[in-house]
């Protein structure tokens, strides 16, 4: 029987077909190539699988390289969450970090070269000037009057911007290229403007700056990148890389677009995101509500989790909207694997045994996992008082309701079964304590009682007990496609519930060592992780995900 051949790609199959025709010896290539200004959000995690696993799969490498062209917007402190980003999914690049900015000065060559060719010009026009000049997608631009400009003279402006001769703005050097092209990236595109800022690398060597279409595509050419893989939104820029590859007789890098990840209920422009941090809807960058690595990390995603879900969302030549449900699946069934099982208890109501010692306290035996054997068991302290979560009691049950209830039974979780006799009520009628019963004869794994109960709930022991503060998260937005709309602006869904804060649940006291970004499954209620800003006095936790999806966009 033959072998089922594995499905490729689209990305694949250029690669396979290339390596077939010997092109580059076989060889495979790739890069990440963010910029240094914001975090790495959801839509770069597939951009950082793709490249990385593409490279693996087929022997190759793929180099990091900071495209930091805009010394006005990029920091260091950004290149370093950056990397850890990167590192914390899961994934190495080969050799050392490299810059955009470590390419400047070959970048500078190669502009001479064009001007020498008579392919670039110093422009003197106004930035308003010059989009004027570019017309529209149907209507043709117009040359700029001083687009044939002698060559020396250019030369000489060129050598003289870049010595901080001029102020920002005055000048430009622009391409020669074609202001009829019905590529309006082709309509003499703009290659280095006058800035008079520091670079986070380059200090103050500098004050003209390459046009991120300038710099991009010739530092995948320098870096020998066999294939440069980028977003759909790229396409229209490819034709004028390739320009400037030809005219510069240069490393013929191959530009290969795809669908980028968009997932609804998030955002990933990071103008949109600063934003959001600027105006304290959020509380930074690593706010467990945010689209970001750095968000995702610290509510717990595991980055094997979010590995699964870029390979599962695939590689499409279209622009597609991920159910974020794909997401939140991958995350759930790679911590069902993974994370212990805790008791902690949300809603507390009371329990008072009345039939066990008051002073007697048992240790009970639990699995930490039961879909992983080897992660052994516990020991958790019971006692006479004990708190179960509200809605695991109804005074007036329907039917069909195997909780605890008036003169009903229940299992408390790896322990006894009770049977409430008694409510305890304050002034306003609330219910504020359960008087119970235990049958000494049910403990759990040698229970002689003959009692089949229906229902199973986890409790904490009151005496023993943490107090913690948990962090509800939900979605950040209440429309699927916050920035789909042309008249609404995407802050009118943002979700005024996405964070609730239960200042005090109880949890057993097993994790009072847990420490920041640690895993677990609150048993019954969902996935939650210890948040960085945890103390020994009050462990802080997040909510991961919950236990299925039951989640809907209020009206």
């Amino acid at each position: 029987m033959s072998e089922i051949k594995e499905s490729l790609n689209f990305i694949e199959e250029f690669i396979e077909a290339d390596i077939a025709n010997g092109k580059h010896a076989g060889r495979v290539h790739t890069r990440f190539p963010p910029e240094p200004n914001g975090f790495l959000h959801i839509g770069h995690t597939k951009a950082i699988t793709l490249n990385f696993d593409i490279a693996k799969k087929y022997g190759g490498k793929t180099n990091l390289r900071m495209d930091d062209t805009n010394p006005t917007t990029e920091k260091t402190d950004y290149v370093e969450n950056i990397k850890k980003d990167i590192q914390w999914l899961g994934y190495q690049w080969d050799g050392e970090v490299l810059y955009a900015s470590d390419y400047f000065p070959q970048l500078y060559e190669f502009a001479i070269k064009l001007i020498k060719k008579g392919l670039a010009y110093v422009d003197d026009s106004t930035p308003e000037e010059i989009a004027e000049q570019k017309g529209t997608p149907t209507v043709p631009g117009k040359e700029s009057p001083y687009r044939n400009r002698l060559m020396e003279e250019n030369l000489d402006l060129f050598e003289r911007m870049k010595n901080g001769e001029f102020p920002d703005g005055s000048r430009v050097l622009r391409a020669k290229v074609d202001m009829a092209s019905p590529n309006m990236h082709m309509r003499d595109p703009v290659m280095y403007r006058i800035k008079h800022e520091h670079h986070h690398r380059t200090g103050n060597d500098w004050c003209i700056y390459p046009m991120y279409d300038f710099a991009h595509g010739q530092s995948d050419s320098i870096e020998g990148i066999t294939h440069s893989l980028c977003s759909l939104e790229f396409e229209n820029h490819r034709p004028l890389y390739n320009w400037f590859i030809e005219q510069l007789e240069i490393f013929p890098s191959r530009q290969i677009e795809f669908a980028r990840m968009n997932v609804e209920y998030m955002i990933t422009s990071k103008r949109k995101l600063l934003k959001l941090v600027e105006e304290n809807y959020v509380k930074g960058w690593d706010d467990p509500r945010m689209p970001t690595v750095a968000g995702m990390r610290r509510r717990g995603y595991p980055a094997a989790g979010i590995r699964e879900f870029c390979r599962r969302a695939g590689i499409a030549k279209r622009e597609n909207l991920i159910e974020i449900g794909l997401l939140e699946f991958c995350i759930r069934e790679e911590l069902n694997k993974i994370t212990p099982r805790v008791m902690a208890v949300l809603d507390p109501i009371k329990i008072i045994i009345t039939n066990y010692p008051k002073d007697q306290v048992e240790e009970m035996e639990i699995e930490n996992n039961p879909e992983d054997e080897s992660a052994g068991t516990r020991k958790i302290p019971f006692s006479s008082e004990l708190y179960i979560e509200q809605d695991d009691f109804m005074e007036n049950p329907p039917k069909g309701y195997f909780r605890l209830s008036p003169g009903g039974m229940v299992r408390l979780k790896a322990a006894y079964i009770i049977q409430c006799n008694e409510i305890i009520k304050d002034d306003n009628g609330n219910i504020i304590e359960l008087r119970c019963t235990y049958i000494p004869e049910s403990r759990s794994g040698s229970d002689t009682s003959g009692l089949k109960v229906k229902g199973t709930i986890h409790w904490v022991s009151a005496l023993h007990a943490l107090e913690a503060e948990v962090r509800m998260y939900d979605r950040l937005f209440t429309d699927p496609e916050p920035t789909n709309h042309e008249d609404r602006d995407y802050l009118e869904f943002f979700n005024q519930d996405s964070l609730k804060i239960i200042q005090k649940a109880y949890i057993e006291p097993s994790l009072k060592e847990a420490k920041p970004q640690a895993q677990f499954q609150f048993i019954r209620k969902g996935y939650f992780c210890v948040d960085s800003d945890t103390t020994p006095e009050k462990p802080v936790f997040n909510l991961t995900v919950n236990l299925k999806d039951s989640w809907k966009a209020p009206k």
